[in-house]
Formats: structure tokens, sequence, C-alpha cells
């Protein structure tokens, strides 16, 4: 047909681009999938390598839907292999169907309230840890801080790791914040605390002294001030937006994710509770 014809005389033009008859054809529905797709799609998927973007258009059914794997591909820095999984994990309606929990707009300059709102994710997929039976607090830090390369790509392009139980001194008396990074683009360090049951509350003003410790006495003058992420089981947007009415630092709340079935997971939760 006319397609293999063009294939064959593209190829002698072209040797080395894979200019193959599926290849046309793909490039024929690439074409036809973003012509008409707003500017900050077509941005995006022109950045992308061609393997990702094939995966994109199998996978997808919406601008919206693409636009979401494609930016955070671009951002994030995605293999095809984690995009895969992104994509498995149905991590668009995820993110679709959680509100981020934050006060970056009060507590934050505007250019890095809106970088923050941004890094943040409503939900977190720590599917990778392999947890399939009930788990404590600090044998999820232990886990974490074991597979700290894939918490890193999941947390998101930027992060360095500098520890987990880092020691704050204060008033002759120790504290520990679970784990703590520093964001290059942020130039914030990032204190992170893990919670294995629902949003309390009370979490907000122990991640607010945090950071006040690590504003005092570890901060350096050139850095933006710190930022505190609290990851639950479970969260209700109300209960933290009000929690966070009257705290003057930047402090996001997020759920993650362990992907077990959520009533096997209600369940882990209740038996660590009791």
């Amino acid at each position: 047909g006319v397609i293999k014809k063009l294939s064959i005389d593209l190829k002698k033009e072209f040797p080395d681009m894979g200019l193959s008859p599926r290849n046309l054809w793909d490039m024929k529905k690439f074409y036809e999938r973003y012509k008409t797709a707003n500017e900050k799609l077509r941005r995006s998927v022109a950045v992308l390598p061609w393997k990702h973007n094939l995966l994109i258009m199998s996978k997808t059914s919406s601008d919206e839907e693409a636009l979401f794997y494609a930016s955070k591909t671009v951002k994030m820095a995605w293999t095809r292999d984690v995009l895969l999984n992104y994509i498995k994990a149905k991590a668009f309606l995820q993110e679709s169907s959680l509100e981020k929990s934050h006060n970056f707009a009060a507590t934050l300059p505007e250019n890095v309230a809106n970088y923050a709102d941004e890094l943040l994710k409503s939900s977190y997929n720590l599917g990778f840890l392999g947890v399939t039976q009930t788990i404590k607090e600090r044998e999820l830090e232990k886990r974490l801080v074991e597979k700290i390369k894939h918490f890193i790509l999941e947390l998101g392009k930027g992060f360095s790791f500098i520890g987990n139980q880092y020691r704050l001194e204060y008033n002759e008396k120790e504290y520990f914040v679970d784990m703590l990074f520093f964001h290059r683009d942020l130039k914030s360090l990032v204190a992170i605390e893990l919670k294995i049951g629902e949003f309390q509350p009370e979490y907000i003003g122990k991640m607010n002294f945090y950071l006040t410790l690590l504003d005092k006495f570890e901060r350096k003058p050139e850095e933006n001030q710190p930022i505190g992420i609290i990851l639950c089981a479970d969260k209700n947007h109300l209960d933290v937006e009000i929690a966070l009415q009257d705290v003057n630092k930047p402090i996001g709340v997020a759920e993650y994710q362990l992907l077990l079935p959520k009533n096997q997971l209600e369940d882990l939760i209740k038996k660590e509770l009791e």
C-alpha cells in the first residue's frame, strides 16, 4: 500500500530514523490526537520520547488524562516503566479525586508557594514497599529508608535525602524528625512525618514545632524557610484546613497508598490502633 511504499522511500533518505509502516501509522495517530489539543498538552508531548508518547496515546482516553501523565513525566523525569506503573495504578484518577491540603499560599512567597503546590501530591503511592501485613510507623520509616531511591522517585525530582530520625536539640531536650530532605529547586529543607492512621489535628502542632527548630538552627541564610509534609493513611480535607488555619509555617498533608484493597488497608490500620 501507499504507507508501505512511503516507508521504503523514507528509509532510503533517513535510514536511522525507524520509519517503519507501523511507526508511520502511529505518527498519523499522534497528529490526529493532538492537532486540536491545547497548547500546554502539545508542548508537553513534544518533548517526550516517542515510546512514552505511544504509551500515553494507547492508555489514556482524554486530553486531561494525557496532560496529567505527560506533564508529570516531563517534571519528574519518569522512565517508560515508571510511567506505565503510574498509569496502571490509576494515578490520574487518584490525583483528581483528592484535594490538596496545605497552607502554602498563606505562608510562602507567591512564586515559592506555587512551586510547592505543584510539588505536593494529594496522594503518594508506596506500593514499592510490598506491605502485606500490619506495619508500625517506625517500620514504615525503616522500609522507606531501605528503598530511599524509590521513595525519592515517588516524591519527585529535586529531592536529596539528609537523614531519618534527624536529631534536633532545644532547651536541653532532643527531638527527632522522621525524615529530612533538601529540595534543590525550592532551596528548602523538607521535613516528612509518617503516620499510620488517619490525620489528627495535633500532628500540625508537632510539625510546626519541628519547622520552627529547623528554621532557627538548621536553615542557611540563602535558603527559603523549611516546609513540612505529613503523610497519613487517610485524611479529611476540611479537618486539615481547620487545623492549618492559624499556623504560620508551611505545612502540607497528604495520603499514601500501599496498593492494597481499601478494606484490607482499613483492617491493618484498625489492628495497629487497637
